[in-house]
């Protein structure tokens, strides 16, 4: 977990200049940003807005994934309109029911859009945006209020079941409040789809523009910019998608993938278990060859093992002695193999790394190194292949 929020905190602190965290503070909007290259797809960085309407303190946000608002009466196709939005790195909006901490449903306005490195091209955030709907009362509703307390200070309310509530507990007239609120009217209403006003709809616009704003101007202070469109080089071959670090995130063991298409094969990716079994951050390792691991002791007739599997593009299994990054060595049974993608070319080469020699508890019962990284394998090859298959599908729709 320590680890998991080290890389929350870089995740801003290495795109973003230290003044970011004040500027977005100041916007009055209800937002969270998310992470996808991080294990879970975690919230990094929620509102003041956020946190108000959903009652969360911060610390209870950061790090966990938006499933969290959901509740029972969620709708899971709206869901899973949001889970496709992400896996094709697309904006989005949608009408949600979601839950605050005490349980309580509403209907909100959500926006969601991608910001993408103008260095490569990748998602590095997605930026969402809450705006609660709102609903004109019913006429039952109306008489209730001018009856009994006076018309509230809004003709409009949130779209759940709260109607002059606190006016009329406070008066006493619980009976009166149950003829109208009744549980079977409370599901109606939950229920029923809320469609967004074309108020709404432009101040979500105007939210997610001005945050857009904020990320992009405090980006250039540190010379990692950031974009709301994809500007750069990408040609959809060797880089890694919002969707592809979601998949691969899922994996435990220790792995990286390099891409095959890119000069000296750089790593596009690092396992959580791989930057704990060689002490190196994230930022450390991507873009390196894999050589980087190898040092004065290493052998030169596995090295060569190793270059010839990938010119041949076939699998091999090595023992070879790698360094990590406080220069201590470890025997590496090093399983390579490459993934191709839909059409059958070589995308990239998926390292498997098993520590040689290690006898704690927990390696003692799992399974053969072997077995576990052949399981990788698998893994890596299927994330790519529905990755490319997906691709293919969108382009000649």
């Amino acid at each position: 977990m320590e680890s998991q929020l080290g890389l929350i905190e870089n995740s801003f602190d290495l795109r973003y200049s230290k003044w970011v965290h004040d500027a977005l503070d100041e916007l009055p909007d209800s937002f969270t940003i998310t992470d996808p290259c991080i294990h879970g797809h975690p919230i990094i960085f929620a509102s003041n807005g956020f946190l108000k309407m959903f009652g969360y303190s911060k610390n209870e946000v950061i790090g966990r994934n938006g499933r969290i608002f959901q509740g029972p009466e969620t709708d899971r196709r709206s869901v899973m309109e949001i889970r496709e939005a992400i896996r094709e790195e697309r904006a989005m909006e949608i009408s949600l029911l979601n839950y605050r901490k005490d349980g309580t449903p509403f209907w909100m306005l959500f926006r969601m859009c991608p910001v993408f490195s103008k260095e490569d091209g990748r998602v590095i955030n997605f930026v969402g945006v809450q705006v609660p709907i709102l609903r004109k009362m019913r006429s039952s509703e109306m008489t209730l209020c001018e009856n009994r307390v006076g018309i509230r200070e809004s003709m409009f309310k949130c779209c759940r079941r709260e109607v002059c509530s606190d006016s009329v507990f406070d008066l006493g007239h619980s009976s009166s409040l149950e003829s109208v609120s009744s549980y079977d009217d409370r599901e109606l209403e939950i229920n029923e789809p809320c469609q967004a006003s074309e108020l709404e709809k432009t101040k979500a616009t105007a939210a997610i523009s001005n945050i857009l704003s904020v990320l992009t101007h405090y980006s250039e202070l540190t010379g990692r910019m950031v974009g709301r469109k994809r500007c750069c080089f990408l040609t959809g071959n060797g880089q890694l998608t919002a969707s592809l670090n979601i998949s691969l995130g899922r994996i435990k063991q220790s792995f990286v993938l390099t891409d095959a298409l890119l000069a000296d094969m750089p790593i596009v990716y690092a396992s959580e278990a791989f930057l704990k079994l060689t002490g190196y951050a994230r930022h450390e390792v991507l873009g390196q060859n894999c050589r980087f691991l190898s040092g004065m002791n290493t052998d030169p007739p596995s090295q060569f093992q190793i270059k010839k599997c990938i010119q041949t593009e076939q699998a091999c299994t090595v023992r070879i002695l790698n360094y990590r990054k406080d220069r201590t060595s470890f025997w590496n049974l090093l399983h390579i193999s490459p993934v191709r993608n839909a059409s059958g070319k070589v995308a990239y080469f998926v390292g498997i790394q098993v520590e040689d020699g290690c006898k704690n508890e927990e390696d003692k019962r799992a399974l053969r190194p072997e077995t576990r990284q052949l399981s990788v394998v698998g893994a890596v090859k299927v994330a790519v292949r529905g990755l490319s298959i997906r691709a293919a599908a969108t382009s000649t729709s």
